[in-house]
Order: C-alpha cells, then structure tokens, then sequence
C-alpha cells in the first residue's frame, strides 16, 4: 500500500542522504573506508613491520649484556661530566621519552639544537640532526667532549673508569692500560691548556686512552639499543586492519582520526618522509624551517656530511670493529649533495605530540602550528624545500592532529 509523503519529509531525507554522502567522502564510518592499498601502507607503519634490530659490525658488544649494563651505569653516571653535575640523563630523561621538552639541550651550556628521543635509535643509520655520526656509539662519544653538554675530556674519563670501574670495563674490554704519568685533563677538544697537553702525551698513548674512550661510548651504546618503541593506539588499529578485521575497543579510531590517518598516507604526503615504523625515513630533508636569530647559521646535513667522514670514529676509522666492506652507508653516502644543505634528519612522529616544541632547534611551540608549517610550506632560509603548498580545511587540519595523538605513548627498555 502507497501513501504520500510530505514535502518536510522529503527535505529530510534528502539531507540525511546528503549527510551519509560527504561522511564517505571524507573517511566516512562504513566498513570497509581504507582500499587494499591504503591498507597495506597502515600495517607498514604497524610497530609489527619493524624489522629486527640491525647488527652494528662496527661495535662488538653492541649486544652484549654486560656492555649494556655498564652503558646503563655510564648513561645514568653525572661524574662522566667536566663538573660532575651532568649525564646523559640530564638531557635524555627517562620519563620524558629519554628528552627533555626544552627548545635547546642544556648541560654544562645551552646547545644550538634540540635533544632527539632515544626509542628506536639503534634503527637508524645516521645520528643527530645534521647525522655527523654514523653509529650510535661514536654519537655517544660527541656531547662528552662538547664544551656545552657534558664539558669533559679523554683522559678525565679514562682516570675515572680507572678509579671507580676498572672491575667491570676489564670484565667487557680487558685490561685498562696504564695511566700512569696521564694528564689528568687532556684531550684534543678542550680548552687550549687541555689541547697542548694531549698533544705531549705520546702517541700510542694517545690510542690506547682513545681506545677507552671509545668503550665507554660502546657501552653506552648497548644501553641505548635496549630503548624500543612501545606499542600505541595506532598500532593496535594497524594489527587488526592487517589481519582483516575490525578494530574494537581502544584499537578503533574515530572518525576523525581516520580522516587524519587518510590525510596522512594520501594527500598530505606526511608518509613519504615519515614513512615505515618508526615513522620517519631516517634521511635528511629542508622543509623550510626558519633559522633562529640569535643561533649562528645552521646547515644542516650539508655540514654534517663531512664531520661524518673526519669523525675519527666512523665506520671505517682504527677504533671500529667493523671491515670497511661493512660500512656502506659511510663509502657510498652522497658527498656533495646540494638537496643537504639545512636539510635535518626527519624524527620518528612515535610520541611527538606529547614532547613539544619541534624541529631541530625547537622554532615552532604546538603540533597545530607544525601542521600550518607544512601546509603553508614557506621558503627556506637557505637551499631549496622539498614542501609544496597543501590546501587543508580545518577539520582536515584538526583530523591530522587527532591521528598523530593516535602514535603517543611512552617508551620501554627490552629485556
């Protein structure tokens, strides 16, 4: 039996219709919003995609318990400082996702550059902003020696493991040599008095306090290679779109999420540098970040492509274990790139809503405010962007931020 309907019924109607129409356009809550494609790129992101732990040729006891456990000590050790007052913990807190929420580092001094999160460090090839350091070892090794950071030098530390920690550096190392006749501050990075000094120690000396030296950053290495990624939101969403399921309880993302995780892999092309997962390709790229003022002018990667090769703790240098066939990334890296120049490492997204400021040297205060950055994808100071301008409604632009909340949680230490 027909009857009639009404002309408010109709108009009712059609904009419900309406309503169903732009919810599928945008993300909408039907079933099956993600394509095969799409799909495969979530769970390529998924915490359950990330490969094991990449070997270091170039450290031997990068996964030797009792190196990590004296890297744990070292790492948490403020004597491992010029004053005494400063550890790697200063900077890298444990319960701030091993950072410290300032826009510059501060130890002995203040930095020119922002303290990166340790979760899922081992993983990458290149270390610090600019990758100067090729291996999370000889990383370990530069803020001991910064003036500004832990304002130490060679044969202190040398004198320290000697004094307090001979036992257990033997029990990893072997035999400390002697330091006898050592200055007790000496090394080629200090001050001039510190410098000269270094300099009038005899050279197979020299090696053999460098060869301490360079322990003590293996060590702290082992640690630091414990320091995984927990799993997030996203990642329990990722686990049950890979295994063709629908995400339930807290592994379900709400519309808005789901828009930003679309927006993120697609039009936004946030996953082509923050791509895999750990969310970030590991490379170097100029995005445009302004240059602070009142910091002296940074290069970025362009300068940090030839402290990698002078560093003599590279890959290839007397103090690593690696063969030089070993260290790829440091023979076959671009040399004279000028894409480099104030291009910086692209840092993992895992928690970074929850550790504001951003970029290298802390210039944009909010999350909102970075998705603006890339949206607006402003000349660069110097060199050339790799951004192009994005048209972003709002919602759109709240949506990318309510995914990136999806990707925050703490960190954990593996067993």
């Amino acid at each position: 039996m027909s009857r009639s309907i009404s002309a408010s019924e109709t108009l009712r109607r059609a904009l419900a219709g309406l309503a169903v129409a732009a919810l599928a356009l945008t993300a909408g809550c039907s079933g099956d919003e993600f394509s095969a494609e799409e799909k495969a790129t979530i769970a390529s992101l998924s915490l359950d995609a990330l490969p094991p732990l990449p070997a270091d040729p170039s450290n031997r006891v990068a996964d030797d318990r009792l190196a990590a456990a004296f890297g744990a000590t070292l790492f948490f050790e403020p004597r491992l400082s010029g004053h005494g007052d400063v550890s790697c913990s200063t900077c890298h807190q444990i319960d701030r996702q091993f950072q410290d929420d300032r826009p510059l580092g501060r130890g002995v001094g203040l930095t020119d550059r922002r303290t990166m999160p340790l979760a899922g460090v081992a993983w990458s090839p290149w270390q610090f902003w600019d990758g100067r350091k090729d291996s999370l070892w000889a990383q370990a090794l530069g803020p001991l020696e910064d003036a500004r950071e832990h304002g130490g030098n060679r044969t202190a530390y040398a004198h320290f493991v000697a004094a307090s920690l001979r036992d257990r550096y033997e029990r990893i190392f072997g035999r400390l040599p002697d330091t006898t006749g050592v200055p007790p501050n000496a090394g080629p990075l200090g001050t001039a008095e510190e410098q000269a000094a270094w300099q009038a120690i005899p050279e197979a000396k020299r090696a053999e306090i460098d060869t301490v030296f360079a322990n003590i950053g293996k060590s702290i290495a082992a640690f630091e290679r414990s320091i995984r990624h927990e799993g997030t939101r996203f990642d329990r969403f990722a686990r049950a779109i890979a295994a063709g399921e629908t995400p339930q309880g807290d592994a379900a993302l709400d519309e808005s999420e789901k828009l930003g995780l679309k927006l993120f892999i697609g039009r936004a092309n946030c996953v082509t540098c923050h791509t895999g997962p750990r969310f970030s390709d590991e490379h170097f790229h100029n995005t445009g970040v302004p240059q602070p003022p009142e910091l002296p002018e940074d290069s970025g990667r362009a300068a940090g492509i030839a402290k990698a090769l002078a560093d003599p703790f590279n890959c290839l240098g007397r103090y690593s274990d690696a063969k030089p066939e070993q260290c790829g990334e440091l023979r076959f890296m671009a040399k004279d790139d000028p894409l480099m120049v104030r291009a910086f490492k692209t840092p993992s997204l895992r928690g970074a809503v929850s550790r504001p400021p951003y970029m290298h040297s802390g210039q944009i205060a909010k999350i909102e405010d970075v998705v603006e950055h890339y949206a607006a994808a402003p000349r660069p100071p110097k060199g050339e962007s790799e951004l192009q301008p994005l048209t972003l409604s709002e919602r759109e632009k709240d949506a990318l931020v309510a995914f990136l909340k999806t990707l925050d949680v703490g960190t954990s230490l593996s067993n």
